[in-house]
């Protein structure tokens, strides 16, 4: 087994300050790329996507609840499985009843979307035990637009902005951030592989348009009463 180097508390400290400015140049380039994501310009959603959920069928519209921000996890679940995917539902497994409340308190909403009829969904979500809300895509367009179900009769495989010359899996994973304005709903952002990797509140908040919404953040101007940059989210 390989353990760390073992050196004296003063070189510790010193190799440990040395990282630690990595760790802040670091943070302050991801803050910057944060911020042009926030930059990106948006489209605007024109197809009637229909969804089933545990209350019938709902429009993409009905799915952000009310708030004006929709994070969407594209959970890999092809119809013909009787389970989600292992990883997606690791992913899932440690998404807290509070991390909801805390998007929600940031006026967004969080949901899982899968290809898979909405039965099966909600009898793998029953022996999971979790109260997400999951909807099913079955059907509908949507996984396919969003490039995380592949179908060659469908329209040609692309997975994280470039072409599948092999498709490995009918399903993968992803993440899609949208805005609502009034009735108009805007595709802002999709992420996809190893972007996919993160987790937490701020870290699905750095995805969408509206940020975490507290003063620092640039661009300024997104929200009309930001927050401080307390991550308390009253």
């Amino acid at each position: 087994m390989a353990l760390p180097e073992i050196v004296s508390r003063d070189e510790w400290l010193a190799a440990r300050r040395a990282l630690l400015e990595e760790e802040k140049e670091a943070r302050r380039r991801l803050d910057r790329i944060n911020a042009d994501r926030r930059r990106l310009p948006m489209v605007r959603i024109d197809k009637r996507y229909r969804f089933q959920g545990a209350s019938g069928e709902v429009t993409l519209g009905e799915l952000f609840e009310g708030r004006p921000q929709l994070i969407v996890q594209h959970v890999m679940f092809d119809p013909g499985w009787d389970d989600a995917c292992p990883s997606c539902s690791a992913s899932i497994d440690e998404i807290a009843p509070a991390l909801l409340r805390h998007l929600a308190a940031r006026r967004t909403t969080f949901a899982l979307v899968s290809r898979a009829p909405y039965a099966k969904i909600a009898d793998y979500r029953e022996r999971r035990g979790w109260q997400l809300p999951w909807y099913s895509s079955y059907g509908d367009d949507f996984n396919f637009d969003f490039d995380v179900s592949f179908d060659e009769s469908v329209k040609p495989p692309v997975y994280n902005y470039r072409s599948l010359p092999v498709v490995s899996s009918p399903e993968l994973p992803g993440f899609s951030c949208f805005l609502a304005d009034g009735d108009d709903v805007y595709h802002t952002y999709s992420t996809y592989a190893r972007g996919t990797d993160f987790g937490g509140a701020y870290a699905l908040l750095d995805l969408t348009a509206l940020g975490r919404q507290e003063q620092w953040e640039e661009p300024k101007g997104r929200v009309p009463d930001a927050h401080e940059a307390v991550p308390d989210f009253t």
